[in-house]
């Protein structure tokens, strides 16, 4: 390609709309965990497009099932069905408590169809006034506008107008608040088994318990939103395996797809004969393409091996983490559990995740943050040692160079 067509980081600034700022560097082929950018600089990657990339980049499993399937059917609606929509709608129940599967294209959409069906299964069985919905603060279910005013950072929602009612935000992990609010009027408890984009924070085993609990005993769904912590991210294939602790509804996005967009919601027979025909639906859910990729996914990721491998990559990571803060004193604590790691600020750096982000990506590497005072790890669940020794020996050279700067 010759030079004068290259694409610029200029170019976003006059196409794009500015609800996002990228980094300047334009990566365009990948491989494993290492990605490559327009002048073939080399990074590795520990930040797996927030959590989607989870078999790395170009794994032959997806580039084989998205070439056998663009060459057979790419599209078809929902009056009729296909063979792969089936096919990984089959093996999702068999990894899942889950007997029934609904497909959308995204997290926020798998959100939005769990919502409105726990809405819908409340006005049927039980009627108008038990409509009110309990998320949690700091949680984060997508940028729909029903989505967003269930997550629980106001900042996100608002400024568009009047909002969807009866949402009520409780402290995260706070026991007593919630049994002080539960009512019968509560139609469902919408909550992530791991805070993600609130800064990685883990529920205690017993916040998870009473959540169930008292969801039985005041006649509410429990809906996981396992959208960033599912597919084999914890270690389980899904988080709430590792919970002890099964919801009636379960959304499921970004790294089921491995990086082709897909979503979808797990429930039971009983509750998904409340959206029948004409109540839901999506042009895309379900697209052969996707669910193609998915299934490839699937198979890789639901394996022994895999999970086993994310465990022992968390140990890697936290000794690695450790060993660097030794150094730089830095961390004030590593939370979150498989491959979804934040290492938190101490003070003295408060605020200050994202010059952690840059000087990483100066270094050759991509990370992520999760608020400014978290510095967040979502790589590939297959990264190899090599990659990981790699990439850490470039965060501590961005490290060393943000603490001699101070």
């Amino acid at each position: 390609m010759a030079m004068d067509n290259k694409v610029e980081r200029e170019l976003f600034n006059e196409v794009m709309v500015p609800c996002y700022n990228p980094m300047e560097m334009i990566p365009v082929r990948g491989e494993g965990s290492r990605v490559w950018d327009q002048d073939n600089n080399e990074y590795i990657d520990f930040a797996g497009g927030i959590a989607v990339s989870c078999l790395g980049h170009c794994h032959p499993a997806m580039v084989n099932a998205l070439n056998e399937q663009g060459n057979k059917i790419w599209h078809l609606s929902n009056v009729m069905t296909n063979e792969p929509a089936l096919r990984l709608a089959k093996k999702l129940t068999e990894v899942s408590f889950g007997e029934k599967v609904f497909f959308a294209n995204s997290g926020a959409e798998a959100n939005e169809a769990a919502l409105k069906l726990a809405r819908r299964w409340a006005a049927d069985v039980h009627g108008p006034e038990k409509s009110e919905i309990i998320a949690f603060k700091q949680g984060f279910h997508g940028r729909t506008f029903f989505t967003v005013t269930v997550g629980g950072q106001a900042a996100y929602s608002d400024g568009f107008g009047p909002k969807p009612g009866d949402v009520t935000h409780l402290p995260y992990n706070d026991i007593e608040a919630l049994k002080a609010h539960i009512s019968d009027r509560t139609c469902a408890i919408m909550m992530e088994p791991l805070q993600g984009e609130g800064g990685i924070v883990s529920p205690t085993d017993e916040f998870a318990q009473t959540v169930r609990e008292l969801c039985d005993k005041h006649n509410a769904l429990l809906i996981f939103d396992e959208v960033q912590t599912g597919n084999g991210r914890t270690g389980d294939f899904y988080a709430y395996q590792g919970l002890g602790v099964t919801p009636d509804i379960l959304s499921t996005a970004k790294s089921l797809g491995g990086g082709f967009p897909i979503g979808a919601i797990l429930t039971t027979t009983e509750l998904a004969q409340h959206l029948k025909v004409g109540t839901h639906g999506s042009t895309y859910g379900g697209n052969p393409l996707a669910c193609a990729v998915a299934e490839a996914v699937i198979d890789v990721v639901s394996s022994q091996e895999t999970l086993e491998g994310v465990k022992h990559r968390e140990t890697l990571f936290r000794q690695a983490l450790t060993k660097l803060n030794d150094k730089y004193q830095i961390f004030s604590e590593i939370r979150g559990k498989g491959l979804l790691l934040g290492a938190a600020l101490n003070d003295e750096w408060q605020g200050r995740a994202r010059d952690v982000l840059v000087a990483a990506g100066e270094q050759g590497l991509m990370i992520l943050v999760a608020g400014a005072s978290v510095v967040r790890f979502t790589p590939s669940l297959v990264i190899t040692e090599e990659e990981i020794e790699q990439g850490f020996a470039r965060l501590d050279k961005a490290l060393e160079g943000l603490v001699s700067k101070d």
